[in-house]
């Protein structure tokens, strides 16, 4: 059902606005490497995004790889942008505001990284470092990611960083043009960022906005959990939880996408809905041959037609049908 949609709203675009997510050639890429990124996802979502945009929500933001591609499109939207993880936010802020001093500040930990004899103990001593200023906390969740095992973000009870080192041969550690450009963005969308839950920073969406929800993935077994992004984790009354938010969104008014596994409880948490099964890559694997053939699923909220179609005119009127 919804792939038939999706070629609706393919067909309703006109010719000359691209969708190309060639991030080579639009400059934007996420500047850290996230557990569940959305980069290999971008050409199933980005068709249902609007061409036209008003408010952007997304509250699980991750690497935001869906949000850095609709600012290869436009920029003209406000975001709202927002994850509970504080390191993450704080490093999008700098981004945002102080990209030249925090560019200055990778610059140093890269050419120290290069010059030590042993990356392995110079990568701990960074991990134990305790930062006194947000530009230094920034710089230093940035190149943790980027030398840590295999990019993840993953910490212990007390909230403290615990991934051990990498051995990256050659890891780029930063793109100077890509923060800049990310920093652009980010600023032409006058975005807010803000280090809560999903719950508080979508609680003012309203007609004709767009959510999009991209949750710690619910298991599709015993062995592949890994939600410890937060001290808190996301378990399965968090999914419950957020199945009860996505639905009050799509009645107030809210184009509300989504992405998960495609499992039996999500597949029943939206049984209303419309879901899209994909088979996706998923990069975070620590063993190359057990990162394809993961199921996923798309989960779209469309809202009722006499509250929010007129805000959303641009958007395919079949599917609001």
């Amino acid at each position: 059902m919804l792939a038939m949609e999706l070629r609706t709203i393919q067909s309703a675009r006109p010719s000359n606005n691209s969708l190309s997510t060639d991030y080579s050639r639009i400059g934007l890429s996420p500047f850290i490497k996230w557990a569940g990124g959305k980069s290999s996802l971008i050409d199933h979502l980005l068709p249902f995004v609007p061409l036209r945009l008003s408010n952007y929500y997304e509250p699980f933001l991750g690497g935001g790889a869906l949000f850095l591609a609709i600012c290869g499109r436009s920029t003209k939207f406000n975001a709202f942008l927002s994850d509970t993880n504080r390191d993450l936010i704080n490093a999008f802020m700098i981004v945002k505001t102080r990209p030249f001093d925090l560019i200055r500040r990778l610059a140093r930990l890269r050419s120290e990284y290069k010059a030590t004899r042993s990356k392995e103990d110079y990568y701990y001593d960074r991990r134990g470092w305790k930062p006194r200023t947000l530009l230094d906390l920034a710089a230093r969740f940035i190149f943790l990611n980027k030398t840590c095992y295999n990019g993840l973000y993953r910490v212990n009870p007390r909230g403290v960083f615990n991934v051990p080192f990498g051995h990256h041969k050659n890891p780029r550690i930063f793109d100077e043009e890509n923060i800049n450009r990310i920093s652009r963005a980010l600023k032409d969308t006058h975005t807010r960022l803000n280090a809560v839950d999903y719950k508080k920073s979508t609680a003012k969406c309203g007609p004709g906005d767009l959510v999009y929800l991209d949750p710690p993935y619910h298991p599709s077994s015993r062995t592949a959990s890994f939600t410890d992004y937060t001290p808190n984790g996301f378990v399965q009354e968090d999914q419950e939880e957020l199945a009860e938010v996505f639905s009050q969104l799509v009645d107030r008014g809210c184009l509300v996408l989504q992405s998960n596994s495609d499992t039996h409880l999500i597949r029943d948490l939206y049984r209303g809905h419309r879901v899209q099964s994909l088979l996706v890559n998923r990069p975070i694997n620590c063993i190359g041959t057990e990162r394809r053939g993961f199921k996923e699923l798309i989960i779209l909220g469309i809202p009722t037609r006499n509250r929010s179609r007129h805000r959303l005119k641009h958007y395919s009127q079949t599917i609001l049908s």
